[in-house]
């Protein structure tokens, strides 16, 4: 019996043709652009972070890969270190080093893409660490050796830790060989606290179940991707641009807006100065106050305060 295999939330997961991707890598090779290393933050809190167990924290190490500390626990989501992913060399180091992050709780994969799913950088943790998982993946960490994992399916919710945690749609597909496309499945995290609701999108492109994950949950942190958008005709389908994150923000009706999956690897043509100045346009375009956006440095820990702030202020 074949193995099923996901789809979108929308509609059967589209895939560019050969030709496309030949005529996309002919338009690369005809750009000069500068893909300059992102800013690393100049007072990384690592031993707050080491010691802390009851602020919540956000803390940017690059790419997709964060550190967050909810209700007490530390999550790793999508971790990546690795300094080559196939062909393409890493852009900006990681924000905290290996060594430099607190133990960790809890490993949260969005999708198999080797730019979220990095088994080289998943080794340096124990075996015995609990891994949230797509379902379809849980076979990949057993062969490895990782056994205590939990497979979830789109708006499937786990209580651990004290945290509700649940997984919720997005627009993307996935595959790491020639024969396993779409064979697992791709999402975001929602984690609620009693006092926060944090929502990390993982990877997609922009659809319309950003609306239903905003009217089931009342989200005061998202974190949303803004890169590997261009060119826009290929990246469309897989990736949302600054603009669209924007309007996923706003559709979601969240109070602070962090943006990642920029700047660490070249996936696609759009630099790391591109995909930031676009977010800001659209920002002061639309009017959005100044304060519900945060552009963190590599290694950056966003504090309590801030996210209090934010939260205790009220919009028009």
């Amino acid at each position: 019996m074949a193995k099923k295999r996901y789809e979108n939330y929308d509609s059967p997961s589209y895939r560019n043709s050969l030709k496309d991707f030949i005529k996309w890598r002919i338009e690369r090779s005809k750009k000069q652009k500068d893909y300059s290393e992102l800013p690393q933050s100049e007072n990384k809190l690592v031993n707050y972070l080491e010691k802390n167990r009851n602020d919540t924290s956000v803390t940017w190490i690059g790419h997709s890969s964060f550190l967050l500390q909810l209700n007490g626990i530390n999550i790793l989501t999508d971790p990546v270190y690795s300094n080559q992913m196939g062909f393409t060399k890493r852009l900006s180091k990681p924000g905290l080093k290996i060594t430099e992050l607190p133990s960790i709780d809890l490993i949260c994969i969005s999708h198999g893409h080797y730019d979220h799913l990095d088994f080289k950088t998943i080794r340096h943790f124990p075996k015995s660490t609990l891994c949230l998982v797509p379902i379809g993946l849980k076979q990949k960490f057993a062969t490895r050796g990782y056994l205590n994992v939990i497979e979830m399916n789109w708006w499937e919710t786990k209580n651990l830790f004290g945290l509700d945690i649940t997984f919720v749609p997005a627009q993307h597909w996935t595959k790491r060989t020639l024969f396993d496309t779409n064979k697992s499945h791709w999402g975001g995290f929602i984690y609620e606290t009693p006092d926060e609701c944090l929502y990390y999108a993982g990877d997609s492109a922009y659809f319309s179940g950003f609306k239903e994950i905003g009217k089931r949950f009342e989200i005061d942190i998202a974190l949303l991707p803004i890169g590997a958008y261009e060119p826009e005709w290929f990246m469309k389908h897989d990736h949302m641009s600054p603009e669209e994150a924007v309007k996923v923000f706003l559709e979601l009706k969240a109070k602070l807006f962090i943006p990642m999956h920029y700047g660490t690897f070249r996936l696609a043509d759009d630099t790391p100065k591109e995909a930031l100045d676009r977010l800001v346009n659209e920002w002061q375009k639309l009017l959005i106050p100044v304060e519900k956006l945060k552009i963190a440095r590599l290694g950056e820990t966003i504090l309590p305060s801030h996210i209090q702030k934010i939260k205790e202020k009220v919009y028009l």
